[in-house]
C-alpha cells in the first residue's frame, strides 16, 4: 500500500476531471498524475531510493503536490518544511532528517544557502522557478526531459510516509514519523465522517507544504473532490473565490475567521456549506458569529500532528455544546488520564489521551520521547480537558505554555534561548497574551544583565534575526526579578495574569 496509488486510482475511478485551480487555470487530475511520475523519474536519476528523504520547502503552489507524489512513489519520505521558519530552524531540521534532496522556490534561496552551509551532507536542491543558481537544479528543466515513471514502490501500511516537525512543550523540535496508513485513514475518517461527497469544492489556503496538503490531497484523490488552491491567503481572495468556483468547503484557523467577519465587502457566498476550524480554539462568539453572516456551518475539530492530526470533531447532524471540540472520530477512542495513568471518570479534569490508527509510529531518533508520548499504549497529548457524560471532548488547557499565533504554535523556550543570546538579557520568559485578532501575541519578561540596558526596540530587533516573523515578540517587559516556585521554577501564570 503506497499512497502514491492513489492518483492513478482516482483517474480509474472518476475518469479525467479539472481536479485543481491555480492562479486562474484548472488543472486535470491525469495532469496531476503525470507531474507526480515525471518527479518520480528525477528523483530516481538523482538516486532517491527507498526510506530516503524528500524535503518540500514551498509557498503554495501545485509542485507541492508533485513533489510529494513523486518522493512517495519511489519509496520516500516526505518532509514538509514551512517556508515561515528561521535560516537556523531549517537548518536544523535539515540537520535532523538528512533529505537527500531539497525542493524550493526561489524567493526562499537566501534562507536555503544559510541552512545548508554547514551541513557536512547537504541536500541536492531543486528549483521550482527562476532564477536558478549555480550548483543547483531547475524543476522545469528535470521535469522536460524526465518520462514519467509508472514504477511504485510497494510499502506497508506501517512504512514512513511523512515526518512532520513540530515544538515540544519545551520547544525542542521533533520529528514525528506518520505511516502510509496513519495518513490515509485520518484524511478519509475526517472526510466521510463531515460529509465531504465526489465533485464538492473546496477552498485551499493554508500552508500546503505542510501535514494540511498531504491530508488535502489524499481526500481530493480518494472522494474525487476538486480544490481551489489561493498562493496566500487574503480576505479579498477567499471571498471572491467563494463566489467565483462556488465553493462549499474551507479549512481555516480562528485568526482567517476574524478577518474574514471584520471584512465590509459584500460577495455572493451561499455556496459556502462547512468551515473546518482547528489549529486553536474557536471562542464561541467567533464561531456563531461566522455562521450567522455566512450562512454556513463551522466544526471545530481537536488533534495534533502525532495523531495525523485529528482525535475529536464536531459533525452535521450532531447536536453541539459550547467549549467542546465534539465527540471522537469514528474509529478513535479518547480517555482522560491522572498522572498515574488511571483513567478518570467524566467530567474529571485529566491528560488527554488517544488512540487511532492515525497516532504516530514515534518521534525521529527520540526513543525515550516516543515511549513518554506512546506510554501504556495511548498518545498522551500533553492538553488538559474532560470527557463529559456523552463522550464529548473539552479542552480546558493547552500544551504547558504553548502559545497559538494566528493558528501558528510558538514554543515559548524557543523566543527565550535567542533572547537570551543578547549580552545584555540575564533571564527571559516568554508567555501568550490573549489578542483579539491574531489569538495570543507573544510577550517577553526579561531581567536585564547588569551593567546593560537594551531598550525594548533593541532586543525585538535582535529576536527578529533569529526567528520567524511569527514567533517573534511583540513586546518586552522589563522586570527584576522573574516569579519562581519553591524550587527555582519560573511561574509563567504569574506572569500571564499580570497582562
Amino acid at each position: 500500500m503506497n499512497l502514491a496509488r492513489l492518483a492513478e486510482e482516482n483517474v480509474m475511478r472518476f475518469g479525467v476531471y479539472d481536479a485543481v485551480h491555480f492562479q486562474g487555470r484548472w488543472h486535470t487530475n491525469a495532469e496531476e498524475l503525470q507531474e507526480a511520475r515525471r518527479f518520480a523519474s528525477v528523483l530516481r536519476a538523482l538516486g532517491v531510493a527507498p526510506d530516503d528523504r524528500v524535503a518540500v520547502m514551498l509557498p503554495n503552489c501545485l509542485e507541492v503536490f508533485a513533489a510529494y507524489g513523486g518522493a512517495l512513489a519511489v519509496g520516500g519520505v516526505v518532509v514538509p518544511i514551512v517556508f515561515l521558519l528561521a535560516a537556523g530552524e531549517v537548518e536544523h531540521l535539515l540537520a535532523d532528517a538528512r533529505p537527500k534532496v531539497l525542493v524550493t522556490a526561489p524567493v526562499l534561496l537566501d534562507k536555503v544557502v544559510e541552512a545548508t552551509a554547514s551541513l557536512a551532507e547537504p541536500p541536492t536542491v531543486v528549483v521550482v522557478g527562476e532564477p536558478v543558481p549555480d550548483g543547483m537544479r531547475s524543476w522545469s528543466d528535470l521535469l522536460s526531459d524526465a518520462e514519467p515513471d509508472d514504477v511504485v514502490i510497494d510499502r506497508g501500511p506501517g512504512d514512513l510516509a511523512m515526518i512532520m516537525y513540530t515544538g515540544g512543550t519545551t520547544g525542542r523540535r521533533k520529528g514525528v514519523e506518520l505511516s502510509h496508513e496513519n495518513l490515509r485513514w485520518n484524511a478519509v475518517t475526517c472526510a466521510e465522517a463531515v460529509g465531504i461527497r465526489p465533485g464538492s469544492v473546496s477552498l485551499l489556503c493554508l500552508p500546503v507544504a505542510h501535514l494540511f496538503g498531504m491530508i488535502a490531497g489524499i481526500t481530493g484523490q480518494v472522494l474525487g473532490t476538486r480544490g481551489i488552491l489561493l498562493d496566500w491567503f487574503t480576505p479579498e481572495g477567499v471571498l471572491g473565490a467563494i463566489e467565483e468556483h462556488r465553493v462549499e468547503h474551507m479549512p481555516l484557523v480562528p485568526t482567517m475567521m476574524t478577518l474574514l467577519l471584520q471584512h465590509p465587502e459584500e460577495t455572493d457566498v451561499a455556496s459556502l456549506r462547512t468551515v473546518f476550524a482547528s489549529a486553536a480554539p474557536v471562542p464561541t462568539e467567533l464561531a456563531e458569529g461566522f455562521e450567522k453572516r455566512f450562512d454556513c456551518e463551522v466544526l471545530e475539530a481537536y488533534g495534533q500532528t502525532e495523531a495525523a492530526p485529528a482525535l475529536a470533531l464536531q459533525r452535521p447532524g450532531l447536536p453541539k455544546k459550547a467549549g467542546s471540540a465534539g465527540p471522537p472520530l469514528p474509529g478513535v477512542q479518547l480517555r482522560i488520564e491522572d498522572e498515574a495513568h488511571a483513567e478518570l471518570p467524566a467530567g474529571e479534569v485529566g491528560e488527554i489521551c488517544g488512540r487511532s490508527s492515525g497516532v504516530m509510529l514515534g518521534y525521529h531518533g527520540l526513543a525515550d520521547a516516543t515511549g513518554e508520548a506512546l506510554a501504556h499504549g495511548w498518545l498522551h497529548t500533553g492538553d488538559v480537558g474532560y470527557l463529559d457524560e456523552d463522550g464529548y471532548l473539552f479542552v480546558t488547557d493547552r500544551k504547558k505554555d504553548l502559545i497559538i499565533r494566528g493558528g501558528f504554535n510558538v514554543y515559548p523556550r524557543d523566543v527565550e534561548d535567542t533572547l537570551l543570546q543578547h549580552p545584555g538579557v540575564a533571564e527571559a520568559a516568554v508567555v501568550g497574551r490573549p489578542d483579539a485578532r491574531m489569538g495570543e501575541e507573544v510577550v517577553a519578561f526579561v531581567v536585564k544583565e547588569p551593567g546593560h540596558d537594551p531598550t525594548e526596540e533593541e532586543l525585538l530587533a535582535f529576536a527578529a534575526t533569529g526567528l520567524a516573523a511569527y514567533r517573534r515578540p511583540r513586546e518586552i517587559r522589563f522586570t527584576r526579578f522573574l516569579p519562581r516556585s519553591p524550587i527555582g521554577k519560573v511561574l509563567k501564570k504569574e506572569l500571564r495574569e499580570g497582562l
